[in-house]
């Protein structure tokens, strides 16, 4: 029960919450101007305690980011955090769980869309409300998951993917000097369509000159004004990619202009957005179009697709954890893909005729 202290007049909300073991612990906040304020608090830590729906959205995304601490990195938390801020809480944050309609998320989605964003965006957006209400539907039994009656807003789809030909790259590339920092990461991420995390948290430990090889096992950011090394997306992005003779002959060559480096030191010490600007800046001396850093990785599968390399060997080199992720991104880059098949049963047939044809006049 709230109650107000002596010496600061402030009032002060306590309450009991069990811990893991099944003991109950009695808990204190201090400094709330008002009685309704630290019941208020109190309420919610009763409910968040007790993991039950009837408390307001912008509670349980505490309990979900409290549950999902082993699951997410530290990355992926503060981007969802960003987005369930920006785009969810100012709707739906003093709303009650148990409460939400599908016809009120059909009105969010409406306002949601009317500031312009792309259908990525909007899924992307979409992704963290479903998620929440998935969580508490699977994990904390609510009655009803609002979203499973509401048709997603955005797309997914990757139709619209921006990327480069092999000619553009060339143009792009030819604005740097060959051998300089700069010049080998746009090399490496196109001719082994790894991220940009990944490639700046390579060191000369993960390169096998003798095999032409090349490790992904971890993957680079910065936050806070801090260097993070952390693991890569998921299982799958741990990998081994062959590259070819000419990118392993660039690699040492910059690794043994860097006389004396550490084989755990990373290969490019610098952060995203200096490559994001680097490569601003070289796009518009070589006048080719604008596209993302990340899509120097679809160029490159682009690439890949255009020389007839099958989608199970780009899921392996790109490290997805799933065909479907693959295919979902890049299928669509297969235009000719139905001609081929149909081609193929037209030989086929072909062969078959003419065989039946020999037989008969053999009769």
């Amino acid at each position: 029960m709230a109650y107000r202290e002596k010496d600061t007049k402030k009032w002060t909300a306590q309450w009991f919450e069990t811990n893991v073991m099944g003991e109950k612990k009695k808990r204190r906040k201090r400094g709330f101007e008002t009685k309704r304020e630290a019941l208020e608090f109190e309420r919610s830590k009763k409910l968040s305690n007790e993991r039950s729906m009837d408390m307001k959205l912008s509670d349980f995304i505490e309990i979900y980011f409290s549950d999902k601490q082993n699951d997410l990195k530290d990355r992926t938390i503060k981007n969802k955090r960003y987005m369930m801020q920006q785009h969810i809480v100012p709707y739906f944050g003093n709303q009650m769980m148990s409460e939400i309609k599908a016809s009120q998320i059909i009105q969010w989605q409406n306002e949601i869309q009317k500031k312009g964003y792309s259908d990525s965006y909007l899924r992307m957006i979409q992704n963290q409300l479903t998620s929440l209400f998935t969580h508490a539907a699977k994990i904390y039994d609510l009655p009803v998951n609002p979203c499973k009656k509401v048709k997603r807003m955005g797309n997914s789809d990757s139709r619209s993917l921006n990327f480069w030909t092999l000619d553009e790259y060339k143009q792009f590339i030819q604005t740097m000097e060959p051998g300089t920092r700069y010049y080998l990461m746009f090399e490496m991420l196109f001719w082994t369509g790894c991220r940009i995390g990944e490639l700046l948290a390579i060191t000369k430990a993960d390169i096998n000159f003798e095999k032409n090889q090349l490790s992904i096992n971890k993957t680079y950011y910065r936050t806070g004004m801090q260097d993070i090394i952390t693991e890569p997306k998921t299982k799958q992005s741990f990998r081994t990619i062959e590259i070819p003779e000419f990118l392993k002959e660039e690699i040492k060559e910059f690794v043994d202009g860097h006389y004396g480096m550490p084989d755990t030191e990373r290969l490019f010490p610098v952060v995203q957005e200096a490559v994001q600007h680097k490569m601003k800046r070289e796009i518009e001396l070589a006048g080719v179009k604008k596209i993302r850093v990340h899509d120097i990785r679809h160029s490159h599968v682009a690439y890949l697709i255009e020389k007839g390399v099958e989608p199970l060997l780009i899921r392996d080199r790109l490290g997805h954890k799933d065909i479907r992720i693959t295919l979902n991104t890049y299928g669509h880059l297969y235009p000719n893909q139905q001609r081929k098949i149909a081609n193929l049963l037209d030989n086929e047939n072909g062969n078959a005729v003419t065989g039946l044809g020999e037989e008969r006049d053999e009769c």
